[in-house]
């Protein structure tokens, strides 16, 4: 028959109590037990002396006779210094992605960096092409408004040759008009003129 020094759970939902207990290892977990030698109260801080209490001469004595202790009680056993302290074995790595999963993601990292290289050059061209966008659009924006004003001036001397032409007998009136209609547009093009020979 073989003995384990194990954790026999009592207690009630959600605040567990456990017994130290020495059992058969075919006995159930909160079974049959042959001796208990201690409890453990994980609801207590850990630095509370009460949460870990057995009965150390007990224990050696069921070493002695043979009984391994399981990995809780190892540990416990361990920290008390009645046995070396067990080395912790390797956690399961289930719930970690398998390898053609993290080449996978470092596939989609790589794609999603190059994205963001490739937007982030787009965004840098779209600048420097909108900043030269915004040079000329000012440089053309100066030249209009020498335009309209030369436009505007002309408009201005017409209403002033039409006034006099409506003190004027009403047959002399056509004439003036023509006159006033013609001369702004030879202003227009002898400003228009001197502004290209300028821009040459």
């Amino acid at each position: 028959m073989s003995l384990k020094i194990r954790l026999s759970r009592g207690g009630a939902k959600k605040r567990p109590f456990y017994r130290i207990v020495v059992a058969d290892s075919r006995s159930p977990r909160d079974g049959r037990f042959i001796e208990r030698i201690g409890v453990y109260n994980p609801m207590l801080k850990r630095e509370d002396p009460n949460r870990i209490q057995f009965n150390e001469e007990r224990v050696r004595h069921w070493l002695s006779n043979g009984a391994t202790p399981s990995d809780r009680v190892a540990r416990f056993l361990g920290a008390a210094e009645i046995i070396p302290m067990p080395e912790r074995r390797e956690q399961t790595k289930k719930d970690k992605p398998r390898a053609k999963t993290l080449e996978r993601l470092k596939e989609q990292e790589e794609a999603k960096k190059e994205a963001d290289a490739v937007a982030a050059a787009k965004a840098s061209t779209e600048e420097a092409q909108a900043e030269d966008a915004s040079v000329e659009e000012a440089s053309v924006e100066a030249a209009p408004v020498e335009e309209t004003q030369a436009e505007e001036a002309p408009v201005e001397e017409t209403p002033v040759e039409v006034v006099p032409a409506k003190e004027a007998t009403a047959e002399e009136e056509p004439v003036e008009e023509a006159q006033a209609e013609e001369t702004p547009v030879e202003e227009v093009s002898i400003e228009d003129e001197e502004k290209k020979e300028k821009q040459t």
